[in-house]
């Protein structure tokens, strides 16, 4: 995912789910939440699931080949790998995730302390510092599970407050960002929209194909290792 949206403001990577054992035996990445953007899942090989945590309970849904999954604001969230899983990820609000959007399901005393958390979430370079960000994730994010289990909401809710506490000063910056994105994108499908009803077709001249190679095709991400692609934008909203 990049700071560049594709149409209509999706940012777009690929993962493969890590493959390291979490203190509760399951193999898989950082469960983490995201505030202001869906999420959705297409799954294009290997087997596993996502676990998720929400108003509704905790679930647990399986991922194959053909499977697409995805989830609104507010819904904790983790891949967990079974069998060479590969996803590819489409993000609404491309650059919001990266600002700041997600939050991990660290413990409470560290989400509680804005330095704490930025240390312990800082992008990691190393097998051993991923494993490290995801095994604390997990941490804070098992008795999350268990409470739903038992009926509990609270813990979620405090939860959910605790990460609005977390972005709500990065907020301002998310605007531009959102403004020149996902805003611009739905803004420019509206003038095509009224320059054709006016019989206007000018917008077609303009047209032609775009294509992206990745820009990052081993990195670390949430879930597991991320392929991204840098997906710049002329000033139309189409990819150069």
């Amino acid at each position: 995912m990049t700071d560049f949206p594709l149409p209509g403001g999706v940012g777009l990577s690929h993962l493969r789910a890590y493959d390291w054992a979490a203190e509760d035996g399951v193999c898989g990445g950082s469960p983490h939440v995201h505030l202001a953007c869906t999420e959705a899942y297409v799954v294009t090989g290997g087997r596993g699931a996502v676990q998720t945590l929400s108003a509704g309970g905790y679930a647990e849904t399986a991922l194959e080949a053909g499977v697409v999954a995805w989830f609104t604001p507010g819904t904790v969230h983790r891949m967990v790998q079974d069998d060479g899983l590969r996803v590819t990820v489409l993000m609404q609000n491309s650059g919001l995730p990266e600002a700041g959007d997600a939050v991990f399901t660290f413990p409470p005393d560290v989400l509680a302390d804005p330095a704490a958390y930025a240390e312990a979430a800082a992008l990691p370079k190393t097998d051993q510092a991923a494993r490290q960000r995801r095994d604390l994730a997990v941490r804070g994010y098992l008795p999350l599970r268990d409470a739903l289990r038992d009926g509990d909401l609270e813990p979620l809710r405090a939860f959910h407050r605790a990460a609005v506490a977390l972005v709500g000063p990065k907020v301002a910056e998310w605007v531009p960002r959102w403004r020149a994105g996902a805003l611009q994108a739905a803004e420019l499908t509206g003038a095509h929209l009224k320059a054709l009803a006016d019989g206007d077709g000018s917008h077609l001249e303009k047209s032609g194909l775009r294509v992206a190679t990745p820009s990052n095709p081993d990195g670390y991400g949430m879930c597991g290792r991320r392929t991204e692609y840098d997906i710049p934008l002329d000033q139309e909203g189409l990819q150069r």
